[in-house]
């Protein structure tokens, strides 16, 4: 490709709404266009990169056993409201009616449109295991679309799922997309972790692990240990077993009876957590937070230690419940008699449900609101004063904690992308819509069921994330849109033109991507968009080429070396390596 003839427009300063650096750099490059808010045009470049991703993704997909199709884009309202999406996706699912009135959504996700197609199309057990997969555009009604391709309203995802008759056959389907997300991420040279984490939204009640791409700009809290392969996300890491304070646990203290009553006290203007400490010079892991929540529109109090924070995350799924928030003002008076702040486990309203995290029954004693204004409870023992029915994880891990595996380890911290996400699913859309098959004995049985998804376009952009500097864009080859960028200084001077126009025929020949710069601009223009584009090699020809040399320069490298322009051509191929390592450009 001659670069005069490139739709390929760079900008010297980024946009003043680009937070991100992809998105900056995106953006400058001339790889992407923003059309709305959340939505963006490919230009030709980035379109050239999503390719390089999706044939990798095809490769491994097809590698793996699964099969490529199409579903349609424009689902009909019905399918969801079968499986109970419908109501439950909320906002972010975009609907609209057709011109007779029939509810349709694009598709943000494909789970109830290929359980039809497989329910009406398989019957038999003797079909199964099945696998098939798909590359499309999605659309999300993101209340805040940001950081460019990271959170946008329309995407490109490559979404697959898996069909077993039993559970060994969905743990085979599920290893075998495991085992080629992993081979995906290794080819694009990521840095990444496979987390355990929360199915959310899909839904399902098996494993479930999210591929995140280490980034600082990542919205996702990446928890790994510092002596293991341990990592989860926040949503669902634990730490490795209750935190002990004071003497000992609530339970054996409030049999010993050797704990003195509880005795209220009043705590004037002490709302918080840290007015609490900071008031009675206490360490907050002495105190007992209670939060009001609806679940469903019930109330919940969850307790935690003051010195935690409430995952509600875990707290959902410990309910089983569709929408969980922080009770209102009104709610928390209600079933505590008290303004928030005050509320306590030691006199709520009976048909409260009482949540507490297992560190809090593991507590000796500790202070808690009394609900009622301005006034707290000391001398609260947990197995004495209160109950511990449904004791359980229900708060975000600390940095520093033990591993829960191997105990030995510590637990770290980092910011992460997610850009895939496996889950098991189970029966959860197979038997909402109906799809069975008869099993061997003649019995009619749903399809146990598992999906596979990747953000494509997310992906482009954690990449330049992990693949950038001050200057631009550094893609690996595996991606890049043209491997090499050749660059004579002088497009007028007739020996740099004939060189260049040689060798550029010699790669070409060689099955090599090459991006000739033909423009009749200044060499520090020319290098300046070199690096800001980012090719992984850049073969420059200047006035050495009456030597027989030229310059070369990996954009990785701060490092640049001559070498003779006779065997240049033979020294790229070696660079490059097989064709087949290229993929399909």
């Amino acid at each position: 490709m001659r670069q005069t003839q490139l739709l390929s427009p760079t900008l010297r300063q980024a946009p003043a709404d680009a937070e991100a650096a992809s998105h900056q750099m995106l953006v400058r490059a001339g790889y992407i266009r923003p059309l709305a808010s959340g939505v963006y045009s490919y230009l030709p470049l980035g379109w050239r990169v999503m390719r390089q991703l999706e044939s990798i993704i095809r490769e491994e997909m097809d590698r793996a056993g699964a099969q490529e199709l199409h579903l349609p884009a424009l689902l009909p309202a019905e399918l969801w409201k079968q499986s109970g999406r419908y109501s439950v996706y909320g906002p972010e699912l975009i609907r609209l009616q057709d011109r007779h009135g029939r509810e349709f959504a694009l598709g943000p996700t494909h789970e109830e449109a290929i359980t039809a197609l497989i329910r009406d199309e398989v019957k038999s057990y003797k079909r199964v295991p099945l696998t098939v997969y798909q590359i499309q555009t999605k659309y999300r009604d993101e209340r805040r679309p940001r950081f460019g391709l990271l959170r946008g309203r329309e995407f490109l995802m490559k979404d697959a799922y898996s069909f077993d008759i039993d559970a060994e056959g969905l743990d085979a389907s599920y290893r075998a997309m495991f085992t080629a997300y992993h081979r995906m991420m290794r080819r694009l040279g990521v840095r990444y972790r496979a987390i355990e984490a929360d199915a959310g939204a899909i839904g399902g009640d098996g494993a479930t692990h999210e591929f995140t791409v280490l980034a600082d700009v990542g919205e996702d809290t990446v928890v790994s240990c510092t002596a293991c392969d341990y990592a989860a996300n926040l949503e669902r890491a634990e730490s490795g077993g209750p935190a002990r304070n004071g003497d000992g646990g609530g339970q054996g203290a409030g049999k010993d009876g050797n704990r003195p009553a509880p005795e209220r006290f009043p705590t004037p203007g002490m709302r918080t957590i840290e007015d609490l400490a900071s008031g009675l010079k206490l360490d907050p892991s002495a105190i007992i937070k209670t939060l009001i929540y609806t679940a469903d529109g019930a109330p919940i109090a969850v307790l935690v230690r003051g010195d935690h924070e409430v995952n509600e995350v875990k707290v959902k799924n410990c309910l089983g419940a569709e929408a969980l928030e922080l009770a209102n003002e009104e709610t928390v008076a209600a079933v505590t008699g008290a303004p928030t702040g005050f509320a306590g486990p030691i006199g709520l309203r009976p048909e409260v449900r009482l949540l507490v995290d297992r560190d809090v029954a593991a507590m000796s004693e500790g202070i808690a609101g009394g609900n009622a204004a301005d006034v707290h409870v000391k001398h609260v023992v947990p197995g004495r004063d209160i109950p511990l029915d449904t004791v359980g994880d229900y708060r975000n891990v600390i940095e520093g904690e033990a591993c829960p595996h191997c105990g030995d380890g510590r637990l770290q911290f980092h910011r992460g992308i997610e850009v895939g996400h496996v889950f098991k699913l189970g029966t959860k859309y197979s038997a909402a819509l109906g799809a069975t098959v008869l099993d061997p004995n003649g019995r009619e049985q749903p399809l146990l069921m598992g999906c596979y998804g990747i953000g494509v376009s997310r992906l482009l952009a954690a990449i330049v994330e992990q693949h950038h500097d001050e200057r631009g864009i550094i893609w690996p080859q595996a991606i890049a849109p043209f491997q090499v960028h050749l660059i004579p200084v002088a497009w007028k001077n007739e020996a740099q033109r004939q060189a260049a126009e040689r060798l550029y025929a010699q790669l070409q020949q060689a099955g090599i991507f090459v991006l000739l710069d033909d423009r009749d601009e200044r060499v520090g223009v020319k290098l300046a968009d070199a690096d800001l584009l980012g090719m992984p090699l850049r073969i420059v020809i200047g006035q050495s080429i009456a030597e027989g040399m030229v310059e070369w320069k990996e954009r990785a490298s701060e490092e640049a070396e001559t070498v003779a322009v006779e065997h240049c051509a033979d020294k790229v191929r070696d660079w490059a390596g097989r064709p087949d390592d290229r993929g399909n450009r």
